[in-house]
C-alpha cells in the first residue's frame, strides 16, 4: 500500500466539471493498493498518516499533527502509484490491486480515517478526476507499507 501525502492549504476534486469534494488546511492523500494488502496494513498506514507531525508549530518546526491544527483529509484512490516503468516508456500497472479489491480497501481506509478525523472528503473510485491543490511548502511525504 502506498500513500502520497501532500500538506495543503486547500484541495479539491472535480468530475465532469462539477466540484465533488474540497478541503481547507490538511492533507491530500493519494492512495495506491496492491492485491497483497490487508486491513492490518491499512490500519498501520492510517495510524501513521493521522499521527504524521508535519505542520509548523509556533517556532516554525514541523511538530504538529492533523489533530493539532484541526486539519482535514481529502482521500483519492490512485492505482498509478503502482506503475512499473522498468521496461520501455509505457508503464505497466500489473502490480496495482484489482478494482473490486482496491475499492474495498479504499472504502476501509475512508472509514478508518473518518473515525479519527472530523472532516474526511473523498474522490470517486474509478472516475476521471481533476485534482487541484495548493501545496503548503511544498511538503510531500511518500508512505509505503513495505517500509513500515
Amino acid at each position: 500500500m502506498r500513500f502520497v501525502i501532500q500538506r495543503v492549504k486547500e484541495a479539491s476534486v472535480t468530475i465532469d466539471g462539477e466540484k465533488i469534494s474540497e478541503i481547507g488546511k490538511g492533507f491530500l492523500v493519494l492512495i495506491g493498493v496492491e492485491d497483497s494488502d490487508t486491513k492490518e496494513i491499512a490500519d498501520k498506514m492510517v495510524k501513521k498518516l493521522v499521527g504524521m507531525r508535519i505542520f509548523d508549530d509556533s517556532e516554525g518546526k514541523t511538530n504538529l499533527s492533523l489533530a493539532d491544527v484541526d486539519g482535514q483529509l481529502l482521500l483519492v484512490s490512485q492505482f498509478t502509484l503502482y506503475a512499473d516503468c522498468k521496461k520501455g516508456n509505457r508503464p505497466s500497472f500489473i502490480r496495482a490491486g484489482k478494482p473490486d479489491f482496491a475499492n474495498e480497501m479504499y472504502e476501509y481506509i475512508i472509514g478508518s480515517c473518518s473515525e479519527q478525523v472530523p472532516v474526511v472528503k473523498t474522490g470517486e473510485f474509478g472516475a476521471d478526476m481533476k485534482v487541484s491543490l495548493l501545496n503548503d511548502g511544498p511538503f510531500t511525504i511518500i508512505l509505503d507499507s513495505a517500509d513500515l
